[in-house]
């Protein structure tokens, strides 16, 4: 169920930054297609946060601690440009037009993962 839910919170989150942001485009021709490829999107967009950003995190630690927290948006949006590339090499029509707009749309899905966790919390994590 928690999968489940990830899945389509993902997948909400990149459709909020992909109605929001001109620059972030998905290239569907009807409406359960575009559901589907968000979907989609949202398990390359989740996989590359599990397995991708951890070493990114690591690596990059002594900037986050320095900037007091501020580049974990570049690495967001690091993680969504990746995620823009991986989905163009299996076909899928997302992109991401540049870093200032994958900023941007880190931003976006940032908020939107984060008013989803407040109206739909993980009873497992601790607060």
């Amino acid at each position: 169920m928690r999968i489940l839910v990830f899945l389509v919170g993902n997948a909400l989150a990149l459709g909020a930054a992909v109605w929001l942001l001109d620059g972030i485009t998905l290239a569907s021709s009807s409406d359960s297609e575009l559901a589907l490829e968000l979907v989609v999107v949202g398990a390359i967009f989740g996989l590359v946060n599990a397995v991708v950003r951890p070493v990114v995190r690591l690596l990059s630690l002594p900037l986050i601690i320095l900037t007091l927290g501020l580049f974990w948006v570049v690495v967001n949006a690091a993680m969504l440009l990746l995620t823009s590339a991986i989905a163009d090499g299996v076909g899928l029509g997302f992109r991401v037009d540049g870093f200032v707009t994958a900023l941007l749309g880190s931003v976006v899905i940032s908020v939107a993962l984060l008013l989803l966790d407040v109206v739909l919390p993980d009873p497992d994590r601790r607060r």
